[in-house]
C-alpha cells in the first residue's frame, strides 16, 4: 500500500517538473488556471485522485490533489463525514480548493477551507519536494493557501473532516423586500445558523429593487431526516450554446419574481437534499451556454462593515450607474480573515454576481466596481476574477509584498506563472 502511494506520487512529481502551473478540473471562472502566453506546459491533475488515508478518530483525511469534491463527499457523507467548508460547486479538486482558499455558506462559523488543512505536499517553484505544515514552514504554508498555485504544485492535501448527524439538510427561508433589512437579517441569522446566504433580486423594478431571500441551513438530526441516504441528483444539461442576446433582464426578471414568491411563501422549515443546498447550479449542466459565445463573468468582492453609508449601497449605486445587469446576485456574511497571506475573506459582506460579457462595457463596469471596493478597503476574489487591472489589485492588496517575498524565496527564477499572474502581477 505504501509502495503504491509512493509510485503514484512520484509520477505526479515527475510530470510537474518544468510545468508553469497545475490545473484541476479546469472550471475556473477567470484566467487563474490558464497558462501565460508562450506555449508553456500546464499539468492537469484529475487523474491524481486517490484517497491515501483516513483516521476516523480525528477526521484527518489525506488524498492526492486531483481528488474532486464531488467524489470526496459521496464517499464520506454515507459514513457521517463532510468537509467543514465547501464552495458553491462540487466540481473542484482539493488542490484547487487549497490554492483558492475557497469559502462557502459556513464561513461565518468555519472560515475558509485553508483553516481545516493540516498539511500538504508541494513541489515548490525551485523544484523542491516538501511536506508543508504550519509549524515547520509557516510562511510557505500561509502563502500557498489562497496563493492561486503560484508558490508550487500541490501534490497531496491533508485536511480535517467534520462529523455530521445525518446526510440531509434542514433549511428555512426568510423573505425581505428591503436591502437594508435583508443584510441585517443575514447577519442576525449568522449568529445561530451554521449555514447562511442571501439571494438578491437586483433586476426588480421600483420599490422591489433589492428584495431577497435569506436561506438558513443546518444538518438535520436523525429524528428529522428521512431514513434513506439521498440519491444522487439527476441533472439536465443545456444542449446548445444560446445566442448572445438570449439572456436579458426582460427574460430573467419574471423568473426572479417567481423564485422570490415561491421560495419565500412559507416560513416553515423543510428537509432538502445536500446537493440542492450546497451546489444548486450543478443541477443544470453546461449552464454557461445560456450566456452565449461571449460568456459571463462572476464578479465577487467583500466590503468591510462600516458606519454611515453602508459600502454595499455605494457598490450597488455604481453597478446601476454603469448599467450592470446581475442575473444572479448573492451575499454572504464574513466574520474573519482567511488564514492565507492573500486569502479573499475579511470581516464584512461578500457580494457575488453573474453578469454577461458585453465587449468593452464589461471592462468599464469592473473598473468602476473596483474603484468602489478600493475606496472602502475591500477586496476582490482572485478565483473569480477575469478583468481586474494590475493597478487596482495592487492598490487594494497591502498584503501582497509579504506574499511576494515568500514566493520569490521558493521560486527565485519565477518559473510558476499563469495568465492571471501576468495580468495582475506583471509576471
Amino acid at each position: 500500500m505504501i509502495q503504491g502511494r509512493e509510485l503514484r506520487s512520484e509520477r505526479l512529481e515527475r510530470v510537474t517538473d518544468g510545468a508553469v502551473l497545475s490545473r484541476g478540473l479546469g472550471r475556473s471562472y477567470g484566467d487563474a488556471s490558464l497558462p501565460p502566453p508562450g506555449g508553456h506546459v500546464v499539468v492537469a491533475s484529475p487523474l491524481a485522485d486517490r484517497l491515501l488515508s483516513f483516521d476516523p478518530a480525528t477526521g484527518i483525511l489525506r488524498a492526492e490533489a486531483g481528488l474532486s469534491l464531488a467524489r470526496l463527499w459521496r464517499v464520506f457523507l454515507p459514513r457521517g463525514w463532510f468537509p467543514p467548508s465547501t464552495p458553491g460547486t462540487q466540481f473542484v479538486t482539493l488542490g484547487g480548493m487549497l490554492a483558492a482558499d475557497v469559502h462557502g455558506k459556513s464561513h461565518h462559523r468555519e472560515g475558509c477551507f485553508g483553516e481545516h488543512v493540516t498539511a500538504f505536499k508541494l513541489r515548490a517553484g525551485d523544484g523542491t519536494i516538501i511536506e508543508v505544515t504550519e509549524d515547520a514552514e509557516p510562511d510557505l504554508f500561509r502563502a500557498t493557501i489562497g496563493g492561486m498555485g503560484l508558490t508550487g504544485h500541490i501534490l497531496e492535501v491533508e485536511l480535517r473532516m467534520q462529523r455530521v448527524p445525518s446526510p440531509w439538510i434542514w433549511t428555512e427561508v426568510e423573505q425581505s423586500d428591503d436591502l437594508h433589512v435583508l443584510v441585517g437579517r443575514l447577519r442576525e441569522a449568522s449568529k445561530t445558523w451554521p449555514y447562511t446566504v442571501a439571494w438578491i433580486d437586483w433586476l426588480a423594478n421600483g420599490e422591489w429593487r433589492g428584495r431577497g431571500l435569506i436561506q438558513k441551513g443546518r444538518w438535520a438530526q436523525p429524528s428529522e431526516a428521512p431514513p434513506d441516504f439521498p440519491r444522487r441528483k439527476t441533472t439536465v444539461s443545456v444542449p446548445i450554446e444560446f445566442p448572445n442576446w438570449f439572456l436579458t433582464p426582460t427574460l430573467v426578471r419574471p423568473i426572479n419574481a417567481v423564485h422570490y414568491r415561491r421560495e419565500g411563501a412559507s416560513g416553515a422549515g423543510k428537509i432538502i437534499h445536500p446537493e440542492s443546498f450546497f451546489y444548486p447550479l450543478d443541477g443544470l449542466g453546461n449552464w454557461n451556454r445560456l450566456y452565449g459565445r461571449r460568456g459571463f463573468i462572476e464578479y465577487q468582492c467583500v466590503l468591510p462593515a462600516a458606519g454611515g453609508c453602508p459600502p454595499y449601497e455605494r457598490f450597488f449605486a455604481a453597478l446601476d450607474k454603469m448599467g450592470g445587469t446581475p442575473f444572479l446576485c448573492v451575499m454572504k456574511n464574513f466574520e474573519r480573515d482567511g488564514k492565507g497571506m492573500i486569502s479573499f475573506p475579511k470581516p464584512g459582506i461578500a457580494i457575488a454576481m453573474h453578469m454577461p460579457v458585453r465587449k468593452r462595457q464589461t471592462q468599464r463596469l469592473v473598473d468602476a466596481l473596483n474603484e468602489v471596493v478600493l475606496s472602502v478597503g475591500g477586496r476582490i476574489y482572485l478565483a473569480k476574477d477575469a478583468f481586474t487591472r494590475q493597478e487596482h489589485y495592487r492598490a487594494m492588496e497591502p498584503r501582497l509584498a509579504a506574499w511576494i517575498r515568500v514566493r520569490e524565496k521558493w521560486d527565485p527564477a519565477g518559473k510558476l506563472r499563469s495568465a492571471q499572474s501576468v495580468r495582475l502581477l506583471g509576471d
